[in-house]
């Protein structure tokens, strides 16, 4: 009918509608009166501070305010050593505030709350007969993060794309726990699953315990094959002097499979099934300003994994060990005060596959396509194909045991965008070499001359010039990864090696 309003409309219109006047001064007058709260709580905690820094004082009670999905338990490994009572000497106000701000990194760096906590301090009620004068109420003010968090996406990069679903599920039990499940398809790594649960260990944000499984398949057409992968491990987690650690143990089933028609008789001869089981250990330390984009600072690296050697078992059995180094230095400029944002950072890698006996036996087993170093790309050695430095088998790349690798980066702020942007124009230089161990002439391992041969092949890095490229290019370091779109224009190139002269696409989290 002519003139008759629908009832969407109606709701549209009370949509639109203003709330009732009383009920807006209502809500203006709390919103008033929490501000003053605050703002004397402000002005209390000012006025502590500034009075009586070196006055002693006592805590009497910590209270953890709006983190409802956080275990007591948990909350109190954190809190409680800042009670008087579990300390063995009164505090001065300067050493409570320090030890309370203590307490609040340790809370924040669990990765639960989406700000960092405020902290408030009141005396207690001087009625209550069981208060002192010197005693103060600490009061923690935060705000958990969502528990359930859902992404989708896609990604490009290092000649792949890919299209990624993951779901994470935080706190899962009040104790800053986490579930992390993802899942992949894309043109290289064709399916990835993977289930990931992570604890931190009696409340330490910087000690955390990991538990995971995968399964994926992985096109690899630098060698001419497909490789599956089904397994789990248990990581431990703990943060040193000398930086991050971690000790892991994997277990993997890998299958070499879907032989491309001209494959090498290097790969078919590694085809089919292989178990790996390994104890890794890793030392990190990161001293760099932005890691991504470094201006100053360092990076050391290095691992340590052994493989089926003694009671691991397996069917593959190896010590491999890699290093990474990377510094970065400002570069100042005339009539620029401050930093430039011009930098100069040289990178370097290197790694050692070294043959052990498997199990309890005395024979050393030889390497297998799937454990070599793979070297050459845009996120090693720009102006190569992917894996196309080192031994190869008529078309295919199959891998070595030694390597090094090192690059020399200019960076510079592109015109008229600034310095405080994260984007750079670069100029490089990067080479490389990796090697494999020759069979013994007997077809017998034998340990000792294992050792020989290791010796002679790091020997022979040192043998004429490596493999290099130098070029030009444009760097992006977004919050979670760095791209680069480079011209390279490979210089030295060793026989059988595939180079990439012109444009390259690199997206990584670690490039050399």
């Amino acid at each position: 009918m002519a003139g008759q309003i629908d009832p969407e409309d109606r709701i549209f219109e009370k949509l639109q509608r203003r709330d009732d006047p009383a009920q807006e001064e209502k809500t203006r007058l709390v919103n008033e009166r929490e501000r003053a709260v605050y703002e004397k709580q402000q002005r209390r905690l000012s006025q502590l501070v500034e009075a009586n820094t070196t006055l002693p004082c006592t805590i009497s009670s910590v209270r953890v305010l709006g983190a409802s999905h956080t275990r007591p338990a948990f909350l109190k490994r954190i809190v409680d050593p800042l009670l008087s009572a579990n300390q063995d000497r009164p505090y001065t106000l300067s050493e409570a505030l320090r030890e309370t701000q203590y307490a609040v990194d340790k809370l924040y760096r669990h990765d639960i709350f989406t700000e960092r906590p405020s902290i408030s301090i009141d005396r207690p009620d001087q009625t209550d007969p069981s208060s002192t004068p010197t005693d103060i109420d600490v009061y923690i003010s935060t705000r958990e993060k969502s528990r359930l968090t859902f992404k989708t996406g896609t990604e490009a990069g290092n000649t792949e794309g890919s299209a990624f679903t993951n779901l994470t599920l935080r706190n899962i039990f009040g104790g800053a726990e986490s579930l992390d499940l993802n899942a992949s398809v894309g043109t290289r790594t064709r399916s990835a699953y993977q289930a990931r649960f992570e604890s931190p260990i009696l409340s330490d944000p910087d000690v955390r315990a990991e538990v995971g499984g995968l399964a994926s398949s992985t096109q690899k057409a630098w060698a001419s094959h497909e490789e599956i992968q089904k397994g789990g491990w248990a990581k431990l987690r703990w943060l040193g002097v000398g930086g991050k650690s971690e000790l892991s143990y994997t277990g993997l089933w890998r299958q070499v499979t879907g032989m491309a028609e001209k494959a090498s008789p290097t790969v078919r001869g590694d085809a089919g099934d292989s178990v790996k089981s390994s104890i890794t250990y890793s030392l990190t330390n990161d001293r760099r300003d932005y890691p991504l984009l470094p201006q100053s600072g360092y990076l050391t690296k290095s691992s340590v994994e052994l493989a089926g050697w003694g009671p691991l078992q397996g069917d593959v059995s190896f010590l491999k060990t890699e290093v990474e180094t990377q510094g970065a230095v400002p570069v100042p400029l005339p009539g620029v005060e401050g930093r430039s944002g011009v930098s100069f950072t040289t990178g370097f890698r290197a790694g050692l596959l070294y043959p052990l006996p498997l199990g309890f036996s005395s024979k050393p087993e030889a390497s297998r396509i799937n454990d070599r170093f793979q070297l050459g790309g845009p996120t090693d050695v720009r102006g190569f194909r992917l894996g196309g430095l080192g031994p190869r088998d008529g078309n295919d790349a199959v891998g070595g045991d030694v390597y090094a690798a090192g690059s020399a980066n200019l960076l510079m702020p592109i015109p008229k965008v600034g310095s405080d942007k994260p984007f750079r124009i670069q100029a490089f230089v990067n080479g490389g070499r990796l090697l494999a161990l020759k069979q013994a002439s007997d077809g017998k391992e034998k340990q000792p001359d294992v050792s020989n041969r290791i010796s002679s092949t790091i020997a022979e890095l040192r043998n004429g010039l490596p493999s290099i490229a130098a070029g030009v290019g444009l760097v992006y370091a977004h919050p979670v990864a760095r791209f680069e779109l480079n011209f390279s224009l490979p210089l030295v190139i060793r026989k059988g090696e595939d180079a990439r002269k012109g444009l390259q696409f690199g997206l990584g989290v670690s490039m050399l």
